[in-house]
């Protein structure tokens, strides 16, 4: 089998790879299998340009592509994007049914019912508009909107 052919299915293989995984380090190598690939079809260029090509090309695409892509889809430390029940803190909700003093009633947000509380345990009446401030297992803390 050809040099290149075997940097190709191994470029393939990890982009399949990182669909499965997080992060893009996949992805940077199979961007350096590639350009090894390439490199490969290059007459006159031995396994060992192939080896330094993978490598460089590896290295220059973590150290340039990845964070690029972290930083597009919002990914890593400093993050803003929240994801599951840590999504819903900040959002606004309708009471649809009664929150008491000490007691929970319901509210919707984004067409979920949810289990929701009142913060300070004041009552709440249905209609209202309320701000989730915190996420107590499956009920929600709320707040009335000023």
């Amino acid at each position: 089998m050809k040099d290149w052919l075997i940097w190709f299915l191994l470029a393939i293989g990890l982009f399949v790879g990182e669909m499965f995984t997080a992060g893009f380090w996949l992805a940077c190598l199979a961007v350096g299998a590639a350009v090894a690939g390439i490199v490969g079809l290059i007459p006159g260029l031995g396994f060992v340009t192939q080896g330094i090509a993978f490598a460089v090309s590896s290295i220059v695409s973590m150290a340039g592509l990845r964070p690029r892509l972290m930083h597009l889809l919002q990914l890593g430390p400093g993050s803003e994007l929240r994801t599951g029940v840590d999504a819903l803190l900040g959002k606004t909700a309708i009471v649809t049914e009664r929150i008491g003093p000490g007691g929970a009633g319901r509210v919707k947000v984004d067409g979920e019912d949810w289990r929701g509380a009142s913060s300070d345990a004041s009552v709440i009446e249905p209609g209202t508009q309320v701000t989730i401030i915190q996420v107590d297992g499956t009920t929600l803390m709320v707040e009335k909107e000023m």
